[in-house]
């Protein structure tokens, strides 16, 4: 439930509308519906050994919070140990990846801005009806990935 302040707001913890995505939990904390297009903002819960395909965005700048667990970001030719109070930043047009390290599973903000992205993982994703990483093994209909990632300006470089 979003709690309107003369345009501001708030989420607390497990309060935001929850998705199923690529076998992670989404969280979104705030659209560009919200923020007037200047950013969004993503809580996610990502299984060990969760890992994603090189990218590049044209759309917007990302930005990572690791707040539990260990993430490794490639960022262009650098790599990232990332442990929780890690923050990571990636402009336009950087091919980027991250893999979570470790048993456990990590818990990060991504913060897009301008907003819009947020949209792309809402559209792949399956509602959540808990709190919690799917039970099941998530189907990935790369077409539509493909799809999506193109309309939302995601260039998957392997």
């Amino acid at each position: 439930m979003v709690h309107q302040m003369s345009n501001a707001f708030s989420f607390a913890h497990g309060e935001g509308d929850a998705y199923w995505f690529n076998g992670t939990l989404m969280e979104v904390k705030a659209t560009g519906n919200e923020t007037n297009g200047a950013f969004s903002l993503l809580e996610g819960l990502l299984p060990s050994g969760y890992e994603t395909p090189l990218y590049a965005k044209t759309n917007e700048e990302d930005m990572f919070y690791v707040l539990e667990g260990e993430i490794t970001f490639t960022v262009g030719e650098k790599m990232i140990k990332g442990i929780p109070g890690t923050f990571v930043y990636v402009p336009r047009h950087i091919k980027h990846k991250f893999k979570v390290e470790g048993s456990t599973p990590a818990k990060a903000l991504f913060m897009f801005t301008p907003a819009g992205v947020e949209q792309f993982f809402i559209e792949m994703s399956v509602p959540a009806d808990k709190y919690e990483l799917p039970s099941e093994p998530m189907e990935l209909d790369m077409e539509k990935f493909a799809a999506a990632g193109q309309k939302y300006g995601i260039e998957n470089l392997g």
